[in-house]
């Protein structure tokens, strides 16, 4: 029997309710549990063998936004946030995507491409005639960084050169694309680019500086879709809103910005979660949505002839299931597991769907109620841990900041004083 990710009421469960869900829908072993009850099961041996100058850690949250259905398929999206409100909805705009069908996903080949930047070149016109009728060389030298890449059909595939005027001269852009499977590839592309580029300087009669990969991946496309009837996003009223939101962001970069961050904060816990590389994947997102001269919204959301809401959602995704810290660290695998991805274009269309639902749920609630609501709820349960609060004392102490819409550190020590008092009395 298929396994689906609805689960209504998921989040009245406890932990312990939670993680059984989990570990029936992904099969995850008694041994991963126990990992993800840990707070991070990282140890200082293996920390200290992923970055420089380990002292401890920095915990995170992980939760499991549910009811994703993508291209027909049911998926548990494992996301890594400290910010209140974006798994649960997320979770909520996926439900809102069933009844439709959910997200339908594609995505491009993994090509990342590595810039090989030569300068001092007296004719570099001419010079870019030779390294492109040198492609062939080029690529072999490059291929043979890495054979069991190109064993397994990925690797160096071509190459594009452009010349740049710049203040201090031309300079001549060798850009080697590079299919990098299920890797991000960026240790990979580099390291070819490191290899090219004594033979891109006798070719030129120039001196290469930078060679290194760009994470504007406009070759590594991954893209997602919604329709939603009306009646399950709130009524002809609430696309309208929806809509008018979105052209606000067309229109206006300072909305724009808070929109598309609204779109990254789905895919960047999705990010964290699996080990992938998030200062990449925002670099290449926002690099992305500026491509034309005008920073742009990175989704669109229009009313199809039905009234009903139509979305949709591009950009670039470098993401891999294998190799750095997915491979290194014991959640970024466990999270890998319960989404269950077989490739690293699945796992990017899977972000991308997450992002879409972020932003549907970010707009929704803009439009049909405040962003306030349901964010401000769960903020004030951090306000009430901060005060002092702990256990069923600090969701009271939130649930009447929030009805008394007072939700401030002062007003919880208060309501800590008066109703712990009155637990004790």
């Amino acid at each position: 029997m298929p396994k689906s990710s609805e689960c209504h009421g998921f989040y009245k469960l406890d932990i312990g309710e939670r993680l059984r869900f989990v570990k029936e829908f992904s099969d995850l072993t008694d041994e991963e549990v126990n990992l993800l009850r840990k707070e991070g099961g990282l140890g200082l041996d293996r920390a200290e063998r992923m970055i420089e100058n380990v002292v401890g850690f920095m915990p995170i949250p992980l939760g499991i936004a549910l009811n994703f259905l993508i291209n027909k398929r049911d998926y548990l999206i494992p996301m890594a946030i400290e910010e209140p409100s974006v798994v649960a909805a997320a979770s909520n705009a996926a439900r809102m995507a069933r009844p439709s069908g959910g997200f339908l996903a594609c995505s491009t080949e993994p090509i990342m491409i590595a810039q090989i930047q030569a300068v001092g070149i007296k004719d570099p016109n001419s010079a870019k005639v030779s390294v492109l009728s040198s492609k062939e060389e080029i690529l072999k030298l490059a291929n043979e960084q890495d054979p069991v890449l190109t064993s397994l059909g990925g690797g160096a595939k071509d190459i594009e050169c452009k010349v740049l005027g710049t203040p201090v001269g031309k300079m001549l852009v060798t850009e080697l694309h590079v299919d990098c499977k299920d890797a991000m590839g960026a240790n990979t592309v580099n390291t070819m680019a490191e290899a090219v580029a004594p033979l891109i300087e006798r070719m030129t009669g120039g001196r290469v500086y930078l060679r290194i990969l760009s994470n504007l991946a406009t070759k590594r496309l991954a893209r997602a879709k919604v329709t939603i009837a009306k009646e399950d996003v709130g009524g002809e009223e609430v696309v309208d809103g929806i809509v008018s939101a979105y052209e606000f962001a067309a229109a206006d970069p300072y909305r724009c910005a808070t929109h598309n961050k609204g779109i990254m904060n789905g895919i960047i816990a999705v990010a964290i979660a699996t080990g992938n590389d998030t200062r990449a994947l925002e670099a290449g997102a926002h690099a992305y949505a500026a491509r034309s001269g005008h920073y742009s919204p990175l989704t669109v959301w229009e009313k199809n002839s039905e009234g009903d809401l139509s979305g949709s959602i591009e950009l670039p995704m470098a993401v891999g299931i294998v190799g750095g810290a997915t491979h290194v660290h014991p959640i970024a695998r466990i999270a890998l597991k319960i989404l269950g991805v077989r490739s690293a274009r699945e796992l990017g269309e899977v972000m991308a769907a997450v992002g879409l639902a972020q932003n549907l749920a970010a707009l929704r609630a803009l439009a049909a109620e405040g962003i306030q609501r349901g964010h401000m709820a769960l903020h004030a349960r951090n306000i009430a841990v901060m005060a002092g609060a702990t256990g069923d004392l600090a969701d009271k102490i939130a649930e009447r900041m929030v009805s008394e819409r007072k939700i401030r550190l002062d007003r919880a020590k208060e309501l800590l004083m008066e109703l712990g008092g009155q637990q004790t009395g």
